[in-house]
Protein backbone atom coordinates (compact mmCIF):
# COMPACT_ATOMS: atom_id res chain seq x y z
CA UNK A 1 0.00 0.00 0.00
CA UNK A 2 1.54 3.36 -1.33
CA UNK A 3 1.38 6.62 1.13
CA UNK A 4 -1.86 7.87 -0.83
CA UNK A 5 -3.50 4.81 0.12
CA UNK A 6 -2.34 4.94 3.54
CA UNK A 7 -3.22 8.65 3.88
CA UNK A 8 -6.81 7.97 2.41
CA UNK A 9 -7.41 4.68 4.57
CA UNK A 10 -6.78 6.73 7.85
CA UNK A 11 -9.51 9.22 7.03
CA UNK A 12 -12.66 5.72 6.07
CA UNK A 13 -15.69 5.83 8.86
CA UNK A 14 -13.38 9.28 10.26
CA UNK A 15 -15.37 10.33 13.01
CA UNK A 16 -16.90 14.22 12.28
CA UNK A 17 -17.09 17.12 14.34
CA UNK A 18 -18.60 20.30 13.23
CA UNK A 19 -17.00 23.36 11.84
CA UNK A 20 -19.18 26.05 12.61
CA UNK A 21 -18.80 29.83 13.83
CA UNK A 22 -19.38 29.25 17.22
CA UNK A 23 -16.19 26.18 17.09
CA UNK A 24 -13.09 26.72 18.68
CA UNK A 25 -10.49 24.06 18.73
CA UNK A 26 -7.03 23.88 19.74
CA UNK A 27 -4.92 21.43 17.59
CA UNK A 28 -1.43 20.53 19.56
CA UNK A 29 0.94 18.04 17.85
CA UNK A 30 3.99 16.22 19.10
CA UNK A 31 4.18 16.63 22.83
CA UNK A 32 6.39 13.40 23.16
CA UNK A 33 5.43 13.31 26.63
CA UNK A 34 8.43 11.36 28.72
CA UNK A 35 9.11 9.94 31.99
CA UNK A 36 11.37 12.92 33.33
CA UNK A 37 15.19 11.76 32.58
CA UNK A 38 17.19 13.55 30.19
CA UNK A 39 15.31 11.65 27.03
CA UNK A 40 12.25 13.74 27.82
CA UNK A 41 12.47 16.09 25.09
CA UNK A 42 8.95 17.17 26.12
CA UNK A 43 10.09 18.24 30.01
CA UNK A 44 11.68 21.34 29.07
CA UNK A 45 8.22 22.79 27.69
CA UNK A 46 6.25 21.05 30.04
CA UNK A 47 5.29 24.39 31.70
CA UNK A 48 4.71 26.33 28.61
CA UNK A 49 2.47 23.71 27.50
CA UNK A 50 0.54 22.98 30.97
CA UNK A 51 -0.39 27.05 30.80
CA UNK A 52 -1.22 26.84 26.95
CA UNK A 53 -3.84 24.27 28.25
CA UNK A 54 -5.14 26.28 31.06
CA UNK A 55 -5.79 29.01 28.87
CA UNK A 56 -7.45 26.73 26.49
CA UNK A 57 -9.87 25.20 28.87
CA UNK A 58 -10.78 28.32 30.53
CA UNK A 59 -11.68 29.96 26.71
CA UNK A 60 -13.62 27.38 26.15
CA UNK A 61 -11.83 25.60 23.25
CA UNK A 62 -11.77 21.79 22.02
CA UNK A 63 -8.60 20.37 22.60
CA UNK A 64 -7.50 17.78 19.56
CA UNK A 65 -4.05 16.04 19.98
CA UNK A 66 -2.80 15.02 16.40
CA UNK A 67 -0.43 12.28 17.62
CA UNK A 68 3.02 11.93 19.35
CA UNK A 69 1.50 12.83 22.32
CA UNK A 70 3.60 10.65 24.45
CA UNK A 71 6.80 9.04 23.27
CA UNK A 72 6.39 5.26 23.77
CA UNK A 73 9.07 4.39 21.46
CA UNK A 74 11.68 5.41 24.08
CA UNK A 75 9.60 4.29 26.64
CA UNK A 76 7.88 1.48 27.40
CA UNK A 77 5.91 2.39 30.40
CA UNK A 78 2.97 4.58 30.32
CA UNK A 79 2.39 4.53 33.43
CA UNK A 80 5.55 5.94 34.31
CA UNK A 81 4.79 8.89 31.64
CA UNK A 82 1.47 9.84 33.52
CA UNK A 83 3.20 10.13 36.55
CA UNK A 84 6.11 12.37 35.47
CA UNK A 85 3.34 14.32 34.31
CA UNK A 86 0.72 13.99 36.31
CA UNK A 87 -0.60 17.77 36.26
CA UNK A 88 -1.09 17.56 32.58
CA UNK A 89 -3.06 14.44 32.36
CA UNK A 90 -5.14 16.00 35.39
CA UNK A 91 -6.28 18.98 33.24
CA UNK A 92 -6.55 16.64 30.31
CA UNK A 93 -9.31 14.68 32.50
CA UNK A 94 -11.01 18.27 33.13
CA UNK A 95 -11.66 18.37 28.79
CA UNK A 96 -12.48 14.59 28.85
CA UNK A 97 -15.29 15.35 31.39
CA UNK A 98 -16.81 18.45 29.36
CA UNK A 99 -16.83 16.10 25.85
CA UNK A 100 -13.63 18.77 25.21
CA UNK A 101 -10.93 16.18 24.73
CA UNK A 102 -10.53 14.27 21.01
CA UNK A 103 -7.28 12.25 20.53
CA UNK A 104 -5.16 10.77 17.39
CA UNK A 105 -2.57 8.40 17.43
CA UNK A 106 0.99 9.14 15.44
CA UNK A 107 3.70 6.75 14.86
CA UNK A 108 5.43 7.50 17.80
CA UNK A 109 2.46 6.26 19.79
CA UNK A 110 0.95 3.66 17.60
CA UNK A 111 0.19 1.50 19.87
CA UNK A 112 -2.74 3.31 21.22
CA UNK A 113 -4.49 2.79 18.20
CA UNK A 114 -4.98 -1.10 20.17
CA UNK A 115 -8.22 0.13 22.36
CA UNK A 116 -6.91 -3.11 25.11
CA UNK A 117 -3.62 -1.21 25.24
CA UNK A 118 -4.90 2.18 26.73
CA UNK A 119 -7.56 -0.46 29.16
CA UNK A 120 -4.49 -2.18 30.34
CA UNK A 121 -1.69 0.22 30.56
CA UNK A 122 -3.73 2.96 31.57
CA UNK A 123 -6.20 1.90 33.81
CA UNK A 124 -4.52 2.43 36.91
CA UNK A 125 -3.32 6.09 35.95
CA UNK A 126 -5.36 7.67 38.60
CA UNK A 127 -2.22 7.76 41.22
CA UNK A 128 -1.23 10.71 39.12
CA UNK A 129 -3.98 12.73 40.35
CA UNK A 130 -3.88 12.39 44.18
CA UNK A 131 -2.11 15.50 45.31
CA UNK A 132 -5.06 17.53 43.69
CA UNK A 133 -7.76 19.15 45.48
CA UNK A 134 -10.03 17.89 43.80
CA UNK A 135 -9.08 14.29 43.41
CA UNK A 136 -11.21 11.62 41.86
CA UNK A 137 -10.06 8.75 40.30
CA UNK A 138 -9.40 9.93 36.81
CA UNK A 139 -8.12 6.98 34.92
CA UNK A 140 -9.55 8.51 32.12
CA UNK A 141 -7.49 7.81 29.26
CA UNK A 142 -8.74 3.75 29.14
CA UNK A 143 -11.97 4.95 27.95
CA UNK A 144 -10.49 7.14 25.36
CA UNK A 145 -10.92 5.75 21.61
CA UNK A 146 -7.28 7.52 19.80
CA UNK A 147 -7.98 7.26 15.78
CA UNK A 148 -6.21 7.38 12.95
CA UNK A 149 -8.25 10.72 11.46
CA UNK A 150 -10.59 12.85 12.01
CA UNK A 151 -12.56 15.15 9.93
CA UNK A 152 -13.77 19.01 10.45
CA UNK A 153 -16.76 19.38 8.80
CA UNK A 154 -17.17 23.07 7.50
CA UNK A 155 -20.40 24.02 7.39
CA UNK A 156 -21.82 27.10 5.49
CA UNK A 157 -21.99 30.36 7.42
CA UNK A 158 -25.32 31.83 7.63
CA UNK A 159 -23.82 34.91 6.17
CA UNK A 160 -23.18 32.98 2.80
CA UNK A 161 -26.40 30.99 2.49
CA UNK A 162 -28.07 33.35 0.11
CA UNK A 163 -24.97 34.62 -1.17
CA UNK A 164 -23.33 33.99 -4.51
CA UNK A 165 -20.33 31.85 -2.51
CA UNK A 166 -23.17 29.60 -1.43
CA UNK A 167 -22.49 27.91 -4.91
CA UNK A 168 -18.90 27.15 -3.79
CA UNK A 169 -18.86 24.61 -0.87
CA UNK A 170 -16.23 25.17 2.10
CA UNK A 171 -13.52 22.72 2.54
CA UNK A 172 -13.24 20.72 4.87
CA UNK A 173 -10.30 19.87 7.47
CA UNK A 174 -9.18 16.39 7.77
CA UNK A 175 -6.52 16.43 10.90
CA UNK A 176 -4.25 13.33 11.25
CA UNK A 177 -0.30 13.38 12.32
CA UNK A 178 1.20 13.01 8.86
CA UNK A 179 3.66 9.34 9.16
CA UNK A 180 1.57 7.66 6.42
CA UNK A 181 3.72 8.80 4.11
CA UNK A 182 6.77 7.22 5.52
CA UNK A 183 6.73 3.49 5.25
CA UNK A 184 8.98 2.76 8.18
CA UNK A 185 6.63 4.96 10.17
CA UNK A 186 3.42 3.27 9.22
CA UNK A 187 4.17 -0.17 7.93
CA UNK A 188 7.08 -0.79 9.27
CA UNK A 189 6.65 1.21 12.88
CA UNK A 190 7.84 -2.19 15.10
CA UNK A 191 11.20 -1.91 13.55
CA UNK A 192 11.55 1.94 13.41
CA UNK A 193 10.72 1.75 17.29
CA UNK A 194 13.17 -0.74 17.67
CA UNK A 195 15.78 0.81 16.03
CA UNK A 196 14.70 4.38 18.01
CA UNK A 197 14.45 2.21 21.30
CA UNK A 198 17.89 0.48 21.46
CA UNK A 199 20.21 2.27 18.77
CA UNK A 200 19.38 6.11 17.98
CA UNK A 201 17.88 6.53 21.75
CA UNK A 202 21.54 5.88 23.18
CA UNK A 203 23.47 7.93 20.46
CA UNK A 204 21.04 10.76 20.79
CA UNK A 205 23.14 11.36 24.08
CA UNK A 206 26.38 11.93 22.37
CA UNK A 207 24.24 14.29 19.36
CA UNK A 208 23.68 11.56 16.68
CA UNK A 209 20.49 12.67 15.53
CA UNK A 210 18.31 9.84 13.83
CA UNK A 211 18.56 9.60 9.91
CA UNK A 212 14.91 8.31 9.24
CA UNK A 213 13.53 10.83 11.23
CA UNK A 214 11.41 13.43 9.58
CA UNK A 215 11.69 15.37 12.10
CA UNK A 216 15.40 15.54 12.25
CA UNK A 217 16.03 14.80 8.67
CA UNK A 218 15.12 17.54 6.55
CA UNK A 219 15.63 15.46 3.37
CA UNK A 220 13.00 13.31 4.43
CA UNK A 221 11.12 16.19 5.95
CA UNK A 222 10.81 17.78 2.47
CA UNK A 223 10.01 14.00 0.81
CA UNK A 224 6.84 13.93 3.64
CA UNK A 225 5.53 17.65 3.16
CA UNK A 226 5.54 17.62 -0.49
CA UNK A 227 3.39 13.96 -0.51
CA UNK A 228 1.00 15.64 2.23
CA UNK A 229 0.51 18.51 0.47
CA UNK A 230 -0.16 16.39 -3.35
CA UNK A 231 -2.44 14.38 -1.04
CA UNK A 232 -4.73 17.32 0.11
CA UNK A 233 -4.41 19.55 -3.35
CA UNK A 234 -5.88 15.99 -5.14
CA UNK A 235 -8.15 15.13 -2.67
CA UNK A 236 -9.65 19.12 -2.40
CA UNK A 237 -9.04 19.23 1.34
CA UNK A 238 -7.37 20.83 4.07
CA UNK A 239 -5.18 18.35 5.69
CA UNK A 240 -3.93 19.49 9.16
CA UNK A 241 -0.95 17.45 10.78
CA UNK A 242 1.89 17.17 12.51
CA UNK A 243 5.12 14.92 12.64
CA UNK A 244 7.54 16.85 10.75
CA UNK A 245 7.70 19.19 13.31
CA UNK A 246 7.81 22.45 11.35
CA UNK A 247 5.10 25.27 11.47
CA UNK A 248 3.23 25.85 8.35
CA UNK A 249 0.38 27.85 7.71
CA UNK A 250 -0.09 30.28 4.76
CA UNK A 251 -3.06 32.15 3.04
CA UNK A 252 -2.34 31.59 -0.43
CA UNK A 253 -1.67 27.83 -0.23
CA UNK A 254 -4.27 26.25 2.54
CA UNK A 255 -4.45 22.60 1.63
CA UNK A 256 -1.75 21.90 3.87
CA UNK A 257 -0.84 22.94 7.33
CA UNK A 258 1.45 21.96 10.14
CA UNK A 259 0.85 22.40 13.56
CA UNK A 260 4.23 22.08 14.64
CA UNK A 261 5.43 20.41 18.12
CA UNK A 262 5.65 20.95 21.55
CA UNK A 263 9.53 19.92 21.87
CA UNK A 264 11.19 22.80 20.16
CA UNK A 265 13.98 24.50 22.20
CA UNK A 266 12.38 27.46 23.40
CA UNK A 267 8.55 27.46 22.38
CA UNK A 268 5.58 25.47 21.54
CA UNK A 269 3.65 25.87 18.22
CA UNK A 270 -0.01 25.10 17.87
CA UNK A 271 -3.44 25.76 16.03
CA UNK A 272 -6.37 27.90 17.30
CA UNK A 273 -9.66 27.45 15.34
CA UNK A 274 -11.95 30.34 16.51
CA UNK A 275 -15.01 31.76 14.61
CA UNK A 276 -13.63 29.82 11.29
CA UNK A 277 -10.13 31.57 11.64
CA UNK A 278 -7.02 29.41 11.94
CA UNK A 279 -3.80 31.31 13.56
CA UNK A 280 -0.39 29.92 13.92
CA UNK A 281 0.27 30.38 17.53
CA UNK A 282 3.89 30.29 19.22
CA UNK A 283 4.07 30.02 23.10
CA UNK A 284 6.48 31.15 25.04
CA UNK A 285 8.73 32.83 28.14
CA UNK A 286 9.07 36.13 27.52
CA UNK A 287 10.74 39.04 30.02
CA UNK A 288 8.63 42.39 30.96
CA UNK A 289 10.84 45.98 31.87
CA UNK A 290 11.08 45.00 35.50
CA UNK A 291 12.67 41.19 34.58
CA UNK A 292 10.22 38.94 35.44
CA UNK A 293 9.63 36.17 33.18
CA UNK A 294 6.01 35.22 32.35
CA UNK A 295 4.60 32.66 29.32
CA UNK A 296 3.50 34.77 26.29
CA UNK A 297 1.38 34.02 23.63
CA UNK A 298 2.74 35.26 20.26
CA UNK A 299 0.99 34.92 16.60
CA UNK A 300 3.42 33.33 14.16
CA UNK A 301 0.64 33.43 11.05
CA UNK A 302 -3.18 34.28 10.10
CA UNK A 303 -5.90 34.67 10.65
CA UNK A 304 -6.64 32.54 7.82
CA UNK A 305 -10.18 32.41 6.79
CA UNK A 306 -11.58 28.66 6.65
CA UNK A 307 -14.91 30.03 4.31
Amino acid sequence: MGYYSRLSKSFEGALRLPLTDRSKYALISDCHRGTGSSNDNFLKNQNLYYAALQHYYRMGYTYIELGDGDELWENRNMQQIMEAHGNVFWLLSHFQEQGRLYMLYGNHDMVKKNQRYTKKKCSACHCCFEDHPDYKDRSFLSDITFYPGLILENHLSPSRRNSMEAAIPPLDLYLTHGHQTDLFNSTLWRLSRFLVRYLWKPLERFGVLDPTSAAKNYTRKDKAEKRLHHWAEQENHILVTGHTHRPTLSESDKYYCNSGSCVHPRCITCFEIERKYILLVKWTLATKPDMTLFVSREVLAGPVWLA
